[in-house]
């Protein structure tokens, strides 16, 4: 018996999403590894059970509300940190093929660590800086998803993430508060890297109320050869 908040699994329901027991014990143990971990390199400031469960696995599945998941088959999460939004979303949907893309090597040991403890099939934890990463062949225009989760500004993630999105693919920016101003200005990233904004969806979290925007951008063409820049370039100077 695992300790999983009652609410957890039935406002997933609410929303389609079911899930088994052996799920809900993969999450419990995602959560115990995540707590374990967290003594010895920081992953996260959020270790109470029910927090976790609502500001990180929650929020994460999140996206499976405005993506129908049983159409994804590939998803690239750039810069996934301790695992989100990809990693919940493996547990909710076993036949997504995952790559996670992290420039930390002792993030890439606690992801792998997890996937098999957790025993997730398909998941490649890939160390490197998503610039790098998305001139691989293997990597570049392949994907039918890419997720990226409160990591930059969009102008920003407009660089890290198209390049990974087949076309035809989509990018989902899961961001939070205020978005506007961001969008207004990501316009000509979106342009350059070939993609268009398809909707931009608001939910809150179910108890603590916090503002989420989740932005699904289309992948319209396959991505010009002089993106992204180099490492570090796509930061200290954005397509603005």
């Amino acid at each position: 018996m695992n300790d999983t908040p009652q609410w957890f699994p039935s406002l997933l329901a609410e929303k389609g999403v079911e899930l088994s027991a052996e799920q809900l014990g993969q999450f419990d143990l995602y959560f115990r590894l995540l707590v374990e971990w967290n003594e010895k390199m920081n992953l996260t400031g959020i270790t109470e059970r029910e927090a976790v469960y609502e500001k990180h696995f929650y929020d994460s599945v999140s996206l499976a509300f405005y993506v129908s998941m049983n159409g994804i088959g590939s998803i690239a999460d750039i810069g996934s940190g301790a695992g989100f939004p990809s990693i919940p979303l493996k547990i909710c949907f076993p036949h997504l093929r995952i790559t996670i893309v992290d420039s930390l090597n002792k993030r890439i040991s606690f992801l792998n660590h997890v996937a098999q403890e957790l025993g997730l099939k398909d998941v490649k934890c890939v160390h490197g800086r998503a610039e790098d990463i998305a001139r691989q062949p293997e990597h570049r225009d392949r994907y039918d998803l890419v997720t990226a989760r409160a990591v930059a500004r969009m102008s920003v993630l407009n660089e890290f993430c198209l390049p990974f999105a087949k076309k035809g693919g989509a990018f989902a920016a899961m961001k939070g508060a205020s978005l506007e101003e961001e969008l207004q200005v990501a316009s000509r990233s979106l342009s350059e890297l070939r993609g268009k904004v398809r909707t931009t969806h608001y939910l809150q979290l179910p108890f603590e109320q916090s503002e989420r925007h989740i932005v699904i951008v289309d992948k319209l063409d396959a991505t010009p050869k002089k993106y992204p820049r180099k490492a570090g370039l796509p930061l200290k100077q954005p397509i603005e």
